[in-house]
C-alpha cells in the first residue's frame, strides 16, 4: 500500500477527503454532513468516510473544523451549523479507532496553512488568509509558522464590531443576501451584463473588505492576504473598490510591500488538513 496523509475538511453540509502522496493531493471523495443527528451518528459518519481510504497507509489524518478547538487535546469546543457536535473529543476518538496520529484545527488557519505550504502563499514568511464564502474565516502564518492562538481563535474577525454589526455580516455571502436578497453568484452574472444595482453591491462589499484589511494590516502588516472561498471567484467586481478603501490606510510604506492575492487551489482547507500533519509541531498555540 502507499502511504499518504488524509485530510478531512468537515463543514456543516459536507465531509471532504484526499489523501498526500509524494506531495501531490489525490483521490477527492465527499459525502454529505449528518448535520441534524446525534454526535455519536456523526462521529460514526466521519470513521466510516475515513474507512473508505484503507486502501492507503495512512501516515497520519489531518482534519479541518469550522469552530474553535483545542489544539493540544484535539476537542472540537463547538460548532453553530452542527448542533450536537459541542465539546467533542474527535481526536481521542480517531486516534483510538484507527491508531495513526490526529491532528486537528480550525478550516480557517487549515486554509493559511495549505496556501503557505502548497499554494501561492508559499514564498511569504508573514500572511493572512481569508475564506469569503457563507462565512468569513481568518489564518495566520507568522515566521513561516501557523499561529493558531488560544483554542484557535486567532484570526478570528468575523466576530470583530464593525458599522452596526460585525465584519462576518459585510464581508461574507451575508452581506448580499441580506442587502440585495441574492447569493453572489447570481448578483455577479447580472454585474457582468451591466446590471448597475448588482455592480453597486460588489462596490459596496469591496469597500467593507477593504475595511476589513485594514485593520488586519495595522495588527498585523502581513506580507499578504490571500483571498479563498467561493466570493474570491468574483474578485475582479470588487477589487477597484476594496483598493479605494486601502488609499486612506495610514501607512502607504507598509501598502508598498503588501500584496493581495486569490488562491488558485479549491481544495485548500484539504491541503492544509494534510499540512497539520507535517507541520503540527511547528505550530504556534499561545
Amino acid at each position: 500500500m502507499e502511504k499518504a496523509i488524509l485530510g478531512l475538511d468537515i463543514g456543516g453540509t459536507g465531509i471532504k477527503g484526499g489523501v498526500l502522496i509524494n506531495g501531490e493531493l489525490e483521490d477527492i471523495r465527499s459525502i454529505t454532513t449528518p448535520a441534524k443527528e446525534s454526535k455519536e451518528f456523526i462521529l460514526e459518519t466521519i470513521a466510516e468516510f475515513i474507512e473508505t481510504y484503507s486502501t492507503y497507509d495512512l501516515v497520519g489524518i489531518g482534519v479541518g473544523i469550522p469552530g474553535l478547538v483545542d489544539v493540544r487535546e484535539g476537542i472540537v469546543l463547538g460548532l453553530s451549523n452542527i448542533p450536537a457536535f459541542q465539546h467533542v473529543e474527535l481526536k481521542k476518538f480517531l486516534t483510538e479507532r484507527f491508531l495513526k496520529p490526529v491532528f486537528i484545527n480550525n478550516d480557517a488557519n487549515c486554509f493559511a496553512s495549505g496556501v503557505h505550504k502548497f499554494g501561492v502563499g508559499r514564498k511569504f514568511n508573514h500572511l493572512v488568509g481569508l475564506t469569503l464564502g457563507t462565512g468569513i474565516g481568518g489564518g495566520i502564518v507568522i515566521n513561516g509558522h501557523l499561529y493558531s492562538g488560544v483554542n484557535s481563535a486567532a484570526g478570528e474577525w468575523c466576530s470583530a464590531a464593525y458599522l452596526d454589526h460585525d465584519f462576518e455580516h459585510y464581508c461574507s455571502g451575508k452581506f448580499f443576501e441580506k442587502n440585495y436578497h441574492s447569493k453572489p453568484k447570481a448578483l455577479a452574472k447580472l454585474a457582468l451584463t451591466g446590471d448597475l444595482v448588482a455592480i453597486k453591491a460588489f462596490e459596496e462589499y469591496g469597500h467593507h473588505l477593504g475595511e476589513l484589511i485594514k485593520h488586519i494590516l495595522y495588527a498585523l502588516a502581513p506580507e499578504a492576504i490571500i483571498l479563498g472561498g467561493s466570493i474570491r471567484k468574483t474578485y475582479p467586481l470588487f477589487k477597484k473598490s476594496l483598493y479605494q478603501s486601502l488609499e486612506k490606510f495610514n501607512y502607504p510604506t507598509v501598502l508598498e510591500k503588501f500584496q493581495i492575492l486569490l488562491s488558485e487551489m479549491d481544495e485548500t482547507a484539504i491541503h492544509g488538513a494534510v499540512a497539520l500533519v507535517e507541520l503540527e509541531n511547528e505550530v504556534v498555540n499561545n
